[in-house]
């Protein structure tokens, strides 16, 4: 906590922040899942490298030579059969291997049309969809830790330092009091008997004890009573009622302070003309 009772704060001034361990571990974790997400993507969109495909190529043509090489054997062990000079048992042992040759062949034929294909549009979009996920997933841990950063909102000054470094907060607690220097206004009221007189926009003279004297403009007058009766039934009791009106005061300094009392004047004739 880098600010105190009754510094001076700018927009952006770092006032206060959070532990940031915690929160620059997560922004790692991330890039570093969406870095290895990205690198498969792009392994994926590049498709198959020419050496497996030619690795693939090669094996198919080594099938292709085990098949002829156990089809060729098959037609001797036949001869042999047929003139009684081998066994049924090695003609049989010889059809097994040309039929685990046209197997193999065939394996090594949709591999190679696999990996020609390249790897499949519905896994690329998965691909894509998860490295997305991931991008949001560091966009918001960068926010995160940006947020452990606690900034003054607008120029002021600090009225309070509601805690104190080491504390344990919860989210949306408030850490400091910051009393605005602009806009500086005044909460007044009006009678209502002077309702028809007044209206926003008008020119008012404000006032303190020590002698101060300010420019303002009535800015808002609330639409609702204050200090309302249970039941407005005379006339007499009509006047008792006052509207909340909001005083904007233009080139103030540091003459009025906040919670000060001050006085509003208002001139109507100078506001009819």
């Amino acid at each position: 906590m880098s600010a105190d009772e009754g510094d001076r704060v700018d927009p952006g001034d770092t006032i206060a922040s959070l532990e940031r361990e915690d929160f620059v571990d997560a922004v790692s974790l991330a890039e570093a899942e969406l870095s290895a997400q990205q690198a498969l993507l792009d392994a994926l969109e590049a498709g198959n490298r020419p050496e497996e495909i030619g690795q693939a190529e090669a094996q198919v043509e080594q099938s292709r030579a085990a098949l002829v090489f156990a089809e060729a054997t098959l037609e001797r062990q036949e001869t042999l059969a047929e003139r009684n000079i081998a066994s049924h048992q090695l003609h049989d042992e010889a059809q097994m291997q040309v039929d685990l040759a046209v197997a193999r062949l065939r394996a090594a034929e949709e591999t190679l049309a696999l990996l020609r294909q390249g790897p499949r549009e519905e896994d690329k979009r998965a691909a894509r969809a998860h490295r997305d996920a991931l991008l949001v997933s560091l966009q918001l841990a960068r926010r995160r830790l940006e947020d452990a950063s606690l900034t003054a909102p607008n120029q002021g000054i600090v009225l309070t330092r509601i805690r104190e470094p080491g504390a344990v907060i919860s989210a949306g607690e408030p850490i400091y009091t910051i009393s605005l220097s602009e806009p500086i206004w005044v909460r007044t009221y009006l009678d209502e008997p002077d309702l028809g007189h007044i209206h926003p926009g008008m020119n008012v003279t404000v006032s303190t004890d020590s002698g101060g004297r300010y420019t303002g403009q009535i800015g808002f007058i609330s639409p609702v009573a204050e200090f309302t009766p249970r039941s407005v039934q005379t006339r007499e009791l009509r006047t008792s009622l006052v509207y909340r009106v909001r005083v904007v005061v233009s080139e103030a300094d540091n003459g009025l302070r906040q919670g000060m009392p001050v006085t509003v004047h208002v001139d109507l004739a100078a506001n009819d003309e």
